[in-house]
């Protein structure tokens, strides 16, 4: 009986959603499942954004592991939360980049 792809949840700044998009599409292709943050293009509510929040730490509890998305600047206050959350979960944290003029 076949054994289950590792799940990842891609965590960091939609303002890297680029990178994130990138590191995705590599990490399907290598047999993951991936889970990440959904875009939204248009004004939200506060309290959509909080539910958006906590779809994301969903996301989470699902994943065998969090990849975050930095280009070795500081994190915002979101997913420093998220960092938070998963490492209490017991979650193996990994940090990804990528290079600049790669994509």
């Amino acid at each position: 009986m076949p054994t289950r792809p590792e799940i990842v949840c891609i965590c960091g700044s939609l303002q890297y959603a680029d990178d994130m998009r990138l590191i995705s599409q590599s990490l399907t292709l290598a047999g993951f499942i991936v889970l990440m943050p959904t875009e939204i293009d248009f004004p939200i509510t506060d309290e959509q954004k909080a539910a958006l929040g906590e779809l994301h730490l969903r996301r989470i509890d699902l994943a065998d592991r969090v990849e975050v998305v930095n280009r070795g600047e500081h994190f915002g206050e979101s997913t420093l939360r998220e960092l938070a959350y998963a490492e209490a979960a017991g979650k193996p944290v990994t940090f990804v980049g990528v290079a600049r003029g790669s994509q």
